[in-house]
């Protein structure tokens, strides 16, 4: 089924190519006159049809979520292709246009980070991280001049969850370590791509026509554009507003600029003795200048008042959800069942304790945030948050911390067991209960060594100084 799904998307890509080869004729062809397309294109449908198209093909074997958001990706990379097209026979255009022309990128990118926002308590939600975190390398277009390092940091940001689908299906599914090293593929030979290609940037064509909003460029036999419009008409001095208005008014200003050089001839003399820099008693009579009003400043959106949203904590369908929650302390969840989860977002300055036995929980950039539970049979994971507590009553089989500053987690003696993971964190800390029901505090390390041993890297953590 794999190797049918390959063949199927090499099959799109080459009809692509001769849909461009026959239009080239028209205006916004893929083609620069003969009719056949850039190197760098065909090199970029080299990576649809390699690594692209393997990632389709086994993102459908394993169906679900993970087809559905292979067939996003493959719309985002047919986006991109169409812009490199435009960029083969078109001249780099004004930043208003090229902000429309990446548009269509832009969008997929979004539309992709969204479904997995959707789908937290999908079983392969692992996978749908993968491609969310690192689904913004595809704007390596607008990167300049290294875009190729920028691919490079969006690939390591989906490691922490390739790593995660490796080490659940290593011993249970082939299929899924495929999808994995297929993926990854993708942004490796794209780094490759930009380094032969693009090593600054998006290359554009030094010849043709400037590329247009509309995403496309005239090819060369496409006929000239038509002229630009009439000028727009003067402006009618006799509706200005303030002062006098009218013909008198307007022929004393004709006037004034007619003068020429001669205009400076009305102004004051103004000497040392009046000048407040030459003269400092004159600056102290006057007292301290006036500061300048922020009204005169172009107004920004920090101004505006920040919009708040209303808290919400309540289940729906299977995901208890607890969001925007600013101080409230002893909120309570109790009427659990085994199926469910929790997704707590957004919530600063508040504890939240949940009773029984759920699958899983999320606690999403939060701050000062306390949590208390049972018993977890998933995992509880900790993203993008900062001074959260986390206390376990039961067990919990992992815990995963990414992208947080500062997070305790105090175990039980059932929970001891517990794996703990983390990427991209700092100030992290694990309690565990002594024989006396005390805790003792355990840094987790930030900071590890790695050498080569002659066949392989060896890695270990290092003591925290201080």
């Amino acid at each position: 089924m794999a190797e049918l799904a390959g063949l199927v998307q090499r099959l799109e890509v080459a009809v692509g190519r001769l849909e461009a080869m026959s239009s080239s004729g028209g205006g916004g062809g893929s083609a620069a006159g003969s009719g056949v397309v850039s190197a760098y294109v065909e090199a970029y449908d080299s990576l649809i049809s390699g690594p692209v198209a393997q990632y389709a093909a086994l993102s459908q074997k394993i169906g679900g979520d993970v087809q559905k958001h292979a067939e996003m990706m493959k719309q985002a990379f047919t986006c991109q292709r169409q812009l490199l097209v435009t960029a083969s026979c078109s001249q780099k255009p004004s930043d208003s246009a090229l902000t429309s022309l990446l548009a269509p990128v832009s969008k997929v990118i979004e539309e992709v980070q969204a479904f997995r926002e959707k789908n937290r308590s999908s079983p392969l939600f692992n996978h749908l991280s993968a491609v969310s975190e690192s689904v913004p390398a595809l704007g390596w277009v607008a990167m300049a001049p290294k875009p190729g390092p920028f691919v490079k940091d969006m690939q390591d940001a989906a490691m922490f969850y390739t790593n995660r689908v490796l080490k659940d299906y290593k011993e249970k599914d082939k299929t899924h370590v495929d999808w994995v090293n297929a993926y990854v593929s993708i942004w490796t030979e794209l780094q490759a791509y930009i380094k032969q290609h693009h090593t600054t940037g998006l290359s554009w064509s030094k010849t043709g026509p400037v590329a247009s909003a509309s995403g496309g460029a005239p090819g060369r036999g496409a006929p000239a554009p038509p002229p630009p419009g009439p000028p727009p008409p003067p402006m009618d001095l006799d509706k200005s507003s303030g002062g006098d208005s009218g013909p008198v008014s307007r022929n004393a200003l004709f006037a004034s600029i007619n003068k020429g050089a001669d205009i400076t001839k009305g102004l004051k003399h103004v000497s040392d003795d009046q000048k407040t820099h030459k003269n400092p008693a004159l600056k102290a009579s006057k007292g301290p200048l006036p500061s300048a009003k922020p009204s005169a400043a172009r107004p920004t959106a920090a101004a505006s008042p920040a919009r708040t949203l209303p808290p919400v904590l309540e289940l729906d369908g299977k995901k208890w959800k607890v969001e925007n929650q600013e101080g409230a302390q002893g909120l309570v969840i109790s009427d659990t069942e085994l199926k469910q989860v929790v997704y707590a977002f957004k919530c600063n300055n508040s504890t939240l304790q949940v009773k029984g036995k759920i699958n899983s929980i999320t606690v999403d950039n939060c701050k000062k945030m306390g949590l208390v539970f049972d018993d977890v049979v998933g995992i509880v994971e900790v993203i993008n948050c900062r001074d959260v507590k986390i206390q376990v009553m039961g067990k919990v089989p992992t815990i995963s911390i990414n992208k947080t500053d500062g997070c305790h987690v105090y175990l039980s003696k059932d929970s001891l067991a517990c794996e703990i993971v983390s990427a991209k964190s700092s100030e992290m800390n694990v309690l565990v209960p002594n024989k006396d029901g005390e805790y003792t505090e355990i840094p987790v390390p930030e900071q590890f060594k790695t050498v080569w041993d002659g066949s392989k890297l060896v890695t270990t953590a290092t003591e925290i100084a201080g």
